[in-house]
């Protein structure tokens, strides 16, 4: 079989598991979600580690995306400036969530691909105690899979899933990588990614639905790069980048 249908062929089956397994989570995810928004309340995502702070790029200020995404990008945790890298560090949660301006009673989506990143376990350990709601996604399977004597776990030895609220399980396999080529020792290409930023699409989706069926309408981003973009996100803007950390005027 062709490289490529193998690969289509292992995320179609992530991808499948996700909307048959998860439903219940999905929708419990996106009721959290759509309170806060009837609140006036931000969502914050915080995506630790090198790679699962793209799962907070994904959401965050993007065509057809909910307005009101707090990402947390505390430097030092993705790959870009991971220099050192800050991902593996326990102890920063309050800061980080200082920061952020994350307060009682609002929700928290906490990713990490694989469920047991320090830093991730620290922000989710550090939102309990603050009252947040906990949302979780990552890999239940490879979370349990790494031995909780394994050098780079938390104090704690807790994986994300472990605290929260709603944990929805992005079933990436152990090792996450899923094709094995002929002479080549280690399995390539990742899935995480595309599983994750697939799992947070369907809880915000969810969350907008429901927001239509209770009678709301949500504000919404339009792309940029089409005519009306513009003017119709610049109102946006100015309300919300006051509270939006990462969130700037684009003319």
């Amino acid at each position: 079989m062709d490289i490529s249908k193998k690969y289509f062929s292992v995320i179609q089956s992530i991808l499948s598991a996700i909307t048959r397994k998860e439903r219940a989570q999905i929708h419990a995810a996106a009721e959290i979600i759509a309170d806060a928004i009837i609140d006036d309340r931000l969502v914050h995502i915080f995506g630790a580690g090198g790679h699962s702070s793209i799962a907070a790029m994904e959401i965050f200020y993007r065509a057809g995306g909910l307005i009101p995404i707090n990402p947390i990008f505390p430097p030092g945790m993705n790959v870009i400036y991971s220099h050192p890298t800050m991902a593996r560090l326990s102890g920063t949660g309050s800061f980080i969530l200082n920061f952020y301006e994350v307060k009682k009673g609002d929700p928290l989506i906490v990713v990490n691909f694989y469920g047991l990143n320090p830093a991730s376990v620290d922000v989710a350990l550090e939102g309990r105690k603050r009252g947040v709601k906990l949302i979780t996604v990552n890999s239940h399977a490879f979370a349990k899979a790494v031995p909780l004597s394994f050098k780079w776990r938390h104090p704690s030895k807790k994986n994300i899933n472990d605290l929260a609220h709603v944990a929805v399980d992005n079933h990436v396999p152990v090792l996450d990588a899923v094709l094995k080529i002929k002479g080549i020792k280690e399995k390539v290409t990742p899935t995480a990614t595309i599983a994750t930023c697939f799992t947070l699409n369907c809880i915000t989706s969810t969350a907008v639905q429901i927001l239509a069926d209770r009678g709301k309408n949500p504000d919404i981003w339009l792309s940029n790069n089409v005519p009306g973009g513009d003017e119709h996100n610049s109102s946006f803007i100015e309300a919300y980048r006051h509270r939006i950390h990462h969130l700037y005027p684009v003319s």
